[in-house]
């Protein structure tokens, strides 16, 4: 088992107390403790938090920052839309700003819900570059994706379901649609790896609401008790490790068991939901579309995913990747590609490839307006799942055919914002998007005014 808990260096989205060097202080010649050695009598491969006492130097320290709303709270969600080839910018972005804008080309085709979404130009990640492999930062905001040695941090999603995962039987789905496995993902733990995307709306479909049979749940049970039984062996010999360190050590390793307590919990309650019945839903078993040529069946069908999940409450946080970068010549309605979707988007201002391209992103538009009907048609303790459901559309890039990474274009929708406006900031020096994070987190009830790159909450944007 490797890198089951936090990781040895602080995340970059935490406050870092910085420890400066004592006057007078010195370079220790002791020899340094082993992470792994008080693990090898038990056999485990775990890591540990790096103490003083494993190097004979001074280290900053993180702490861990934001409280989960409780049980009882109102439910909040937030679901997470990246477009890795975006949309045309002539035609989404308004020419007006503020309430009562004009609708662009596009947003017409949200008209129905003109009051309902916030629409931003002017914003970007400080310092995501790199083109493509920008769609990987679209919910970390970690800076330069495309340098040697880069390493992810932890996304939006992720940083919720640590906080409020616990309240629902899933802390979070990862979905894509046509996505390159193991090079993509909008999801990313707090250690910067990669959570596969599931791609089969059937398969969504079965984890949700398809009871395994008793022999299934009971191999589960299993296995969650053999995660229990590793903490137990890890905190028997951390008893003996705690009196040969420093007294600083020593509080290190009080927060990390904190977070070994924090892991059983979760363990404890992941063995409850195994025993408690699935949600029964009145719709039958999906049935995935056959090629990557039906992208948008593909994009319909794992939005219907997304409102179930949402309204049987399995969980509160999830990421979808239209990995358009990775789809073919795509067909939908009456339209046909007469080439790839990543060499349509660069079109070079040919009109034929503009049109298709603009064919395309209409459908986009068409299908978010369905899904925002359908979150409003359920009902959930008097108020609308779009009501209660934060759904961010957006993109990496700001425009596909030059590559560029600012000026995003960026749709909010629901979750409990007063919307119905077109914020525009400075489209040569971006607002940063992860502003709109912090929000989103703080609508969640989580007490922070940090992630990532963020200089505070989105200007202009409130709650109601």
């Amino acid at each position: 088992m490797k890198n089951l808990f936090f990781p040895a260096r602080p995340s970059p989205h935490l406050p870092v107390a910085a420890s400066p060097r004592p006057r007078g202080s010195f370079v220790s010649t002791r020899r340094a403790l082993s992470r792994r050695q008080f693990l090898r009598g038990a056999g485990i491969v775990l890591s540990l938090p790096l103490l003083d006492s494993m190097r004979p130097v001074f280290a900053a320290s993180a702490d861990r920052a934001g409280s989960p709303t409780g049980p009882g709270a109102k439910p909040r969600r937030m679901l997470a839309i990246c477009n890795n080839l975006g949309l045309l910018p002539d035609q989404f972005f308004p020419k007006e700003t503020g309430r009562g804008y004009a609708l662009s080309p596009y947003l017409r085709r949200l008209e129905a819900h003109r009051d309902d979404f916030t629409v931003f130009s002017g914003v970007s990640h400080p310092d995501v570059d790199g083109g493509h492999p920008a769609d990987n930062c679209f919910l970390t905001a970690a800076p330069h994706p495309g340098s040697g040695g880069f390493r992810n941090t932890i996304s939006l999603d992720q940083y919720m379901a640590e906080r409020i995962g616990h309240l629902t039987r899933f802390p979070s789905l990862t979905l894509g649609v046509n996505v390159q496995q193991g090079q993509r993902s909008l999801s990313w733990t707090g250690s910067g790896v990669l959570i596969p995307c599931e791609e089969k709306g059937a398969a969504v479909f079965q984890r949700l609401f398809l009871q395994g049979t008793p022999a299934e749940v009971e191999a589960q049970l299993r296995k969650l008790d053999r995660g229990q039984s590793i903490l137990d062996a890890v905190a028997g010999q951390a008893k003996d490790l705690s009196r040969n360190v420093t007294a600083r050590d020593r509080d290190r390793l009080d927060q990390y068991f904190t977070s070994v307590r924090d892991l059983e919990q979760r363990l404890q309650m992941s063995r409850d939901w195994e025993r408690k019945p699935k949600p029964v839903v009145a719709v039958p078993v999906p049935l995935d579309p056959a090629s990557p040529k039906e992208y948008m069946d593909k994009v319909k069908l794992m939005y219907d995913m997304a409102r179930l999940a949402f309204e049987t409450d399995s969980t509160r946080s999830i990421s979808l990747l239209l990995d358009s970068v990775n789809s073919p010549a795509i067909e939908f309605g009456d339209t046909k590609l007469s080439d790839g979707y990543h060499n349509m988007s660069h079109h070079g201002k040919s009109e034929a490839k503009l049109n298709q391209l603009k064919a395309v992103d209409e459908w986009h538009m068409k299908l978010l307006a369905d899904l925002f009907r359908d979150l409003k048609a359920v009902r959930e303790d008097g108020e609308s799942l779009f009501d209660r459901t934060m759904v961010l559309y957006g993109s990496n890039l700001g425009n596909a055919n030059t590559h560029v990474t600012t000026n995003l274009p960026t749709l909010f929708a629901g979750g409990g914002f007063r919307h119905g406006q077109h914020l525009a900031f400075n489209p040569e020096y971006n607002y940063p998007l992860p502003n709109l994070f912090v929000s989103m987190l703080q609508r969640l009830g989580l007490e922070t005014d940090k992630f990532a790159t963020s200089t505070g909450t989105m200007r202009g944007l409130e709650m109601v």
